[in-house]
């Protein structure tokens, strides 16, 4: 499966950075997924559970207390408050 590069930052630095398959989480409006060649956007996040799937078939989870992420043509990037793995 194709990847794209993400990037899991909080106050306390970079908590994730590399190759995903896909993340989910909850978005402004909504449960989103995001897969690579994902349109470009930005939304604020809600507090929830983020679930990363990794290219070996791994699957990483974290919570969060909200945030930013953006999308774009270089990668995925979610800034939150506070995010703690699980």
């Amino acid at each position: 499966m194709k990847t794209f590069e993400l990037t899991v930052s909080s106050p306390d630095g970079n908590l994730f950075k590399g190759p995903a398959v896909m993340l989910t989480l909850r978005g402004q409006e909504g449960d989103l997924a995001i897969m690579a060649e994902h349109i470009p956007f930005i939304t604020t996040v809600k507090p929830c559970v983020c679930n990363i799937e990794l290219e070996d078939g791994e699957r990483k989870s974290g919570r969060t207390n909200g945030g930013l992420l953006t999308v774009s043509d270089d990668g995925v990037t979610l800034l939150s408050g506070s995010f703690c793995w699980e």
